[in-house]
């Protein structure tokens, strides 16, 4: 019987130099090569087609209604994020990732599916927030609302603001990182024990998914930025 292979840590497969080259790495630069082609197809083709426009028509006025004039800022940064979420959350369940190994170590891996790639992300969508946090209301302004010695009270709620940020890195990271990885390994025990028609409700279970986790990243990132840049009150 094929022996079953489950790591809860991404594997080395290549080293560049010092630096190891995981499966879940090596999934990361696939996947980012594809956006960027795809952008630079969308960008130079002289007919879009329809289905292309009809979704970022959709994202956009979705986004609108969270962010309304600050929109236009942040879809860029918003459908791109959202677009490499949904996109490695599926690729991870093509019948591509797992069977092929180098070393007897899986060569693809879902990015989404390792713990650091979703920890990058929630730096990233945290980041971002600080970013036009400080934009927006400047920065000893936005400072502020951290650190603040005017009176006992506003210090107490700035060492809360300052815990929440690092709770909202901790929340997403987690969040993301068990949905996608429990998900892959229940496509994987199920394939293993009834290989034929068991797998197909489940996969479209996790196709589902892939999507909210997508979509709830997306949302609350956009919800903490407008938070970020709204005036201490």
């Amino acid at each position: 019987m094929k022996e079953l292979h489950i790591s809860v840590a991404a594997e080395t497969i290549a080293h560049l130099g010092l630096l190891p080259i995981t499966n879940s790495l090596f999934t990361t630069f696939f996947v980012s090569v594809l956006i960027l082609l795809v952008a630079i197809w969308v960008k130079y083709s002289k007919k879009v087609p329809t289905a292309i426009i009809m979704i970022t028509e959709a994202f956009y006025n979705f986004m609108y209604g969270i962010l309304g004039k600050r929109t236009d800022n942040l879809f860029p940064i918003l459908f791109t994020l959202f677009l490499f979420i949904i996109i490695s959350n599926w690729i991870g369940l093509l019948p591509v990732v797992g069977p092929i190994t180098l070393h007897h170590v899986p060569v693809f891996r879902g990015p989404n599916a390792d713990l650091s790639t979703t920890l990058a992300l929630a730096l990233t969508s945290v980041g971002v927030t600080q970013f036009y946090g400080i934009r927006e209301l400047g920065f000893k302004a936005y400072l502020s609302k951290f650190i603040n010695f005017k009176n006992p009270m506003k210090f107490i709620l700035g060492l809360l603001e300052t815990v929440q940020e690092f709770s909202k890195i901790i929340s997403f990271s987690f969040r993301l990182f068990g949905n996608i990885f429990a998900g892959e390994v229940l496509l994987v025990v199920i394939a293993f024990l009834v290989p034929v028609i068991m797998p197909i409700p489940f996969l479209a279970l996790e196709v589902f998914v892939g999507f909210i986790q997508a979509l709830v990243f997306t949302v609350l990132t956009s919800i903490f930025i407008v938070v970020a840049t709204e005036p201490q009150h």
